[in-house]
C-alpha cells in the first residue's frame, strides 16, 4: 500500500482498527440466523417506546485511554433496554450502549455502526474516528452512532470469563491454530468459567448473533429511523448481512466492508483466513528480503523456515519483556497476525522479529498488545470473552477429531503456523462444553430476497476476509461491489483512500451505487 498521509499521521486510528478487526482471526466462520421473523413483535411496545437520554460521555468509558476519547464535547451517549431474552421480553432486560456524534447539520437519519470482533466496541470505534467523521461528508446529514454488542464495552450484562491479569499472565485459552484446549475437562472449565464469571446461564446464552440483529432492530427504531442505514466491518458485515435477510423491507441502506464469506462452512472460512495471513506474510518476507540484513534471509521461499527457527524456543521457554512480562510463542503469532493486517504495519512485524532474534521481545509484546486493544493501564478494550460466547452461540461445534483435523490443514494451508504446539495435538472445540445449542445454522446466509441495493467493499488482498468472500456476498445480496485493490483489512475511512470513501459516501448519502466493476486503490 503506497502512504497517505492521512493514514500515516494518523497511527491511533490504524492500531485501533487494528484491534477491534483483527478479532475475526479466531472468530471463524458463523453460519444464518434462524429468522426471528421480521414484523414488529407486540411485546416489544415497550422497548420500542423508549426514549433516549442523550448524555455527555464521562460515564461510558471502560479505559483510562477512552475516558480521554469519550471527553470529547462533541460526543454523546446513551443506552437502549432490549429483552435479555426475545422469547421473555417481559423479563430480563439487557442495556446496549450508544455513542453519537450528532449530525454537523439537519439529520437526516442514523448511520448504526459495527466495527468487527465479535467484540469490538462501536462506541470506542466512533470515538476514535472522531476527526476522520468529522472530516468527512456523511456526518453532516447523518448522525454517527456506534453501539457496543451485548457483553461488550459499556452494554449489560458483562460476559467474562478470565481477567486482565489471567490474559497478561497467559492464563486463559491460547490461540495458535486453534486454541489448545486438548481435553473434555478443559472445555467444561471454559463454559463453567464462562457461565459464572457473566452472572448466569441467560446471560451468557443469550449472547448470539440472532440476538444482536434483533437488538440492532430495536435501536432503529428508538433512534426514530424508518429504515437502517448501516455500516459494519468484519464480524459486522456478517450483522449486517443477517439483518438485510431478516428484514429486507427495513433497509435504506447497508455498508459492508471486510466480508466474511457467506458461502463456506466453518472449517473452510477459517482455512481461507490463515491462506490469506500466509499471502500476506510472504508478501512481507519479500519486503524484507529486499534488505541486506532481513531476519528472515535473502530468500522468501525460506522465510517460513526462519520463523520457525526464531521462535520455537519460546515454545518451552517464553521471552522476558520489559516490567516483568514474558512473551509466549502464542503471543508472538497473534502480534504477528495482527500486523499483517495492514501493509502500513509490516515494518513493525519485521523490526519485532529482529529484536527478538536479538533477544528483546519488547516491540513483539507492543504487537501483541495491540492485537488484544491492551492499553498501557493493563486494561483490555477488546473483549475476547465474548468472542468465545458469541461464537459459540453462532457456530455449529467441531469433535475432537473434526477439530484436530482442522488443525493439521491449517498448517498445510500456513506453513508459517506449522508448529507441533500449533498443529500437532489433539483438540477439542472450546465451545465443546457450551451450556445450550447454537442458534444459527448452516448455510450461511441462505434465502435473502427483496433487499434493496447493498454495497460491499473488499480489498483484493485482505488478509483475514479474502476478496472472494467479498464477491460471494455481493452475489449473495444482489448488491454492487466495490473492488480494492491492495493489502489491509478494511478500507472505508481506515485506508486513507479518496476513492474509496467517495463511493462510500456517496452511497451512504443518496444511495447512488458504483458502476459495475468499479475499482479503487490503497
Amino acid at each position: 500500500m503506497r502512504p497517505h498521509s492521512r493514514l500515516l499521521n494518523g497511527s491511533r486510528h490504524l492500531s485501533t482498527v487494528l484491534a477491534t478487526v483483527v478479532l475475526i482471526l479466531v472468530a471463524g466462520c458463523t453460519s444464518a440466523s434462524r429468522s426471528p421473523g421480521s414484523g414488529a413483535d407486540a411485546d416489544l411496545s415497550v422497548y420500542l417506546g423508549q426514549k433516549l437520554d442523550w448524555t455527555k460521555c464521562k460515564d461510558t468509558a471502560k479505559t483510562a485511554a477512552d475516558a480521554k476519547l469519550f471527553a470529547d464535547p462533541a460526543l454523546e451517549c446513551a443506552s437502549v433496554d432490549v429483552p435479555l431474552d426475545y422469547a421473555k421480553p417481559k423479563a430480563e432486560r439487557a442495556k446496549i450502549a450508544l455513542t453519537r456524534l450528532p449530525a454537523a447539520g439537519k439529520a437526516e437519519g442514523s448511520l448504526l455502526i459495527n466495527p468487527g470482533g465479535p467484540g469490538g466496541s462501536g462506541t470506542s470505534f466512533v470515538a476514535s474516528l472522531l476527526a476522520l467523521w468529522q472530516a468527512g461528508t456523511v456526518a453532516q446529514r447523518f448522525d454517527i452512532v456506534g453501539f457496543d454488542p451485548r457483553g461488550i464495552g459499556s452494554s449489560t450484562p458483562a460476559l467474562d470469563c478470565y481477567t486482565d491479569k489471567e490474559y497478561d499472565a497467559g492464563d486463559v485459552p491460547r490461540f495458535g491454530a486453534v486454541y489448545d484446549i486438548t481435553s473434555a475437562e478443559e472445555a467444561a472449565e471454559l463454559a463453567k468459567r464462562c457461565t459464572d464469571g457473566s452472572g448466569g446461564l441467560a446471560n451468557l446464552v443469550n449472547a448470539g448473533s440472532t440476538n444482536v440483529v434483533r437488538d440492532m432492530d430495536v435501536i432503529r427504531q428508538v433512534l426514530g429511523d424508518d429504515k437502517l442505514t448501516y455500516l459494519g466491518y468484519s464480524y459486522g458485515s456478517e450483522l449486517g448481512a443477517m439483518y438485510a435477510a431478516t428484514y429486507p423491507e427495513k433497509v435504506r441502506a447497508i455498508v459492508l466492508d471486510g466480508v466474511v464469506s457467506p458461502d463456506l462452512t466453518a472449517s473452510e472460512f477459517r482455512l481461507s483466513q490463515f491462506a490469506g495471513l500466509q499471502a500476506r506474510f510472504d508478501d512481507l518476507a519479500a519486503l524484507c528480503a529486499k534488505s541486506s540484513d532481513c531476519v528472515l534471509g535473502p530468500d522468501p521461499a525460506s522465510a517460513n523456515d526462519r520463523l520457525l527457527k526464531i521462535v520455537e524456543p519460546l515454545v518451552e521457554t517464553p521471552a522476558p519483556a520489559t516490567g516483568g512480562r514474558d512473551v509466549s510463542v502464542w503471543d508472538v503469532y497473534l502480534g504477528i497476525s495482527g500486523g499483517l493486517y495492514a501493509e502500513a504495519k509490516w515494518p513493525e512485524v519485521i523490526s519485532a522479529l529482529t529484536a527478538l532474534e536479538a533477544g528483546n521481545a519488547d516491540k513483539m509484546l507492543a504487537l501483541r498488545d495491540t492485537f488484544y486493544g491492551r492499553t498501557p493501564d493493563g486494561a483490555y478494550s477488546q473483549d475476547f470473552d465474548t468472542n468465545i460466547a458469541v461464537r459459540c452461540m453462532d457456530s455449529r461445534r467441531l469433535t475432537p477429531e473434526e477439530h484436530t483435523a482442522l488443525a493439521r490443514q491449517i498448517g498445510k494451508v500456513a506453513p508459517m503456523f506449522d508448529l507441533d504446539v500449533f498443529t500437532a495435538g489433539n483438540y477439542h472445540s472450546e465451545c465443546e462444553a457450551w451450556p445450550a445449542p447454537p442458534t444459527r445454522d448452516e448455510p450461511w446466509l441462505a434465502d435473502v430476497e427483496g433487499v434493496p441495493e447493498t454495497l460491499v467493499v473488499s480489498v483484493t488482498g485482505d488478509p483475514a476476509t479474502p476478496h472472494q468472500g467479498g464477491i460471494a456476498m455481493a452475489r449473495a445480496l444482489d448488491g454492487s461491489l466495490l473492488t480494492v485493490d491492495g493489502k489491509q483489512h478494511g478500507a472505508y475511512l481506515l485506508g486513507g483512500s479518496k476513492c474509496v470513501d467517495d463511493v462510500v459516501s456517496k452511497y451512504l448519502l443518496d444511495l447512488k451505487t458504483p458502476p459495475a466493476n468499479a475499482r479503487c486503490s490503497l
